[in-house]
């Protein structure tokens, strides 16, 4: 059973795409615009809060370096989790037009509500910049401010789980153009990461001269822009509504092969063994995973089928198609889980702002980068990978193969991960030097000094980890949206952002731990919040470690998946 590439996501039943000058037809290019600047100003308004935010937690609310880095990384989680949700739904029931809608009001409420915390000074804990501590948050205090990041993570579901899907929903069919199809995703994260880069660097630098009042109203409204340019085109839409209960359709067939467990399978090819539907082209299930075949092998077809040719309980006989897509599913999860680890490198990002203050920032004398700009390094490399990757090197590298030459998906997945090792070995690298110096300088008790040594010894770690960003998550995106069926295709493009959810409560989970057990018995911690009396380059260097074995464990299950649909369609046509 064969996916459609990404230029096939629009329902076959749909009008073809409109030309420009039509005015009455729905769909086609002339509403992307509305659809990637809604995506656009959400992940602006969103991640445009992430740099500083650590600064705002410790300094407006007085928390621990720990405790405001988990708490970010538990927002980052939920933001990360919510799109899989998202995607069920809209696939199951309200579709993608309406899931982007809610989340785009969801985020607006979320973000005014963060703006009011610092609006009313009632609403955080009293903090002097004079006092050594301070008091601690009340119970309404935190719940405000936890109700303000799950309306953004429901906001986040909600835009980031359709939007991809629902853009490719209002083109008209192109065929399996590879190119077309990878392209259009290279462009589309560049797009994204342009976005982010903007948002973060202007809304940095916005925040550090001129507070928290301004620079959490401008994401408020930017998101009421963002909204606002999604309805804006509503009436030009293609809306497609969900079907299918996915959740239901998910679970059917597991079900039905453990209560057909005691049917034996049959060796024999014929196609009446098997339930399909009628319009369907997939007729006999594949060998792989054969105890789920089970689940569509008609046992008596006069109580097993009705007299439409459809199932009676589909809890005990799926369809050859429902079979194949379940499988589709199970197949991807091992190569899946070897993104989080990948994520887990990239969520160390509020380590890195708090290393980059403690360093020499200036680039002359009469200008410092603000410390915050350092996480946004890694965006900027992104976007030159990517133009990189797509203006240069498939180009010049098509020239000299004399044929149309790019990676598959799987070498791209590996080179993020190689990439992810070499940006964490440097951190830590470059964190042993900076500590190693801030002792010699006297600095053992003042983690708020200055170092002699310049920040930019940080941009390596960037340089790679764009790079693994770049090749990784495109690759993760692109292989989940040829792998599994049409149906699923707002679901496939979540799955690498469900990663990162898993991923950032790994990391809360490895910071809760290594801080726990390295600073028993009266020892200081390696995540202490005197990084100059911790260890965080011990931390790097864990983490490394594990990257290197997700990078084995990678190896092996490539290996055993075998070669993607891509690769089987072009190894076809190499040899015709």
């Amino acid at each position: 059973m064969q996916s459609p590439s990404l230029s096939e996501q629009t329902d076959s039943t749909m009008i073809e795409e409109p030309l420009l000058n039509n005015n009455t037809a729905k769909g086609g290019f002339r509403t992307l615009p509305f659809i990637i600047v809604n995506e656009a100003f959400e992940k602006l308004a969103s991640y445009c809060l992430t740099p500083n935010m650590i600064l705002y937690l410790t300094k407006e609310y007085g928390m621990q370096n720990v405790a405001a880095t988990n708490l970010i990384l538990l927002w980052s989680a939920a933001s990360n989790f919510t799109p899989i949700l998202g995607a069920f739904l809209s696939d199951s029931y309200v579709g993608r037009y309406w899931m982007i809608g809610f989340g785009s009001i969801a985020s607006l409420l979320g973000m005014s509500l963060l703006w009011l915390t610092t609006m009313i000074p009632r609403s955080r804990a009293p903090c002097h910049e004079s006092a050594e501590s301070c008091s601690s948050p009340t119970a309404i205090e935190l719940l405000v401010l936890y109700s303000s990041f799950a309306l953004m993570s429901l906001g986040a579901g909600g835009v980031r789980s359709s939007s991809l899907a629902f853009g490719a929903d209002q083109l008209r069919k192109r065929g399996k153009d590879g190119g077309i199809y990878e392209s259009y995703l290279n462009w589309y994260y560049a797009a994204s990461a342009a976005a982010v880069l903007i948002g973060m660097t202007l809304m940095v630098y916005i925040q550090d001269k001129m507070g928290w009042k301004v620079g959490f109203g401008i994401p408020v409204v930017l998101m009421f822009i963002s909204a606002a340019s999604f309805f804006l085109a509503s009436r030009f839409y293609i809306k497609i509504k969900g079907k299918t209960n996915l959740f239901s359709g998910i679970a059917q067939v597991p079900v039905a092969a453990y209560r057909n467990r005691q049917v034996p399978l049959s060796s024999q090819v014929t196609y009446d063994l098997y339930h399909h539907e009628r319009e369907s082209t997939c007729l006999m299930p594949s060998d792989n995973l054969r105890f789920l075949n089970k689940a569509c092998i008609i046992k008596n077809p006069q109580q097993d089928l009705t007299p439409e040719g459809r199932a009676s309980d589909p809890w005990s006989l799926c369809s050859v198609d429902k079979v194949e897509e379940f499988k589709a599913l199970i197949r991807i999860v091992p190569i899946w889980t070897t993104g989080i680890m990948l994520a887990v490198n990239l969520s160390q990002s509020s380590f890195l702002v708090l290393e980059a203050s403690s360093m020499d920032r200036h680039i002359s004398s009469g200008f410092e980068i603000p410390a915050g700009y350092f996480g946004t390094f890694m965006i900027v490399f992104i976007i030159l990978w990517i133009a990189l990757y797509e203006r240069v090197i498939v180009p010049l590298a098509s020239k000299v193969r004399g044929r149309k030459t790019h990676l598959d998906v799987k070498q791209k997945m590996g080179v993020g991960l190689v990439s992810s090792c070499i940006a964490i070995a440097s951190l830590a690298v470059v964190e042993s030097f900076r500590r190693k110096l801030a002792i010699e300088e006297g600095f053992s008790d003042d983690p708020k000094a200055v170092v002699n040594m310049s920040a930019l010894w940080l941009l390596p770690r960037q340089i790679f980890d764009g790079l693994a960003e770049a090749a990784n998550r495109v690759g993760q995106n692109e292989f989940y949206l040829s792998e599994l069926p049409q149906s699923m295709s707002s679901i496939a493009s979540s799955l690498s952002g469900l990663g990162m959810s898993v991923a950032n409560l790994v990391a809360s989970l490895m910071l809760s731990i290594v801080d726990n057990v390295t600073e028993r018995e009266g020892e200081v911690s390696w995540l202490s919040n005197n990084i100059n009396k911790g260890h965080y380059d011990y931390y790097y260097w864990l983490i490394c470690s594990l990257s290197l074995l997700n990078y084995m464990y990678f190896l092996y299950c490539s290996k055993a998946y075998g070669p993607c649909k891509g690769e089987k369609e072009k190894g076809s046509d190499e040899e015709g």
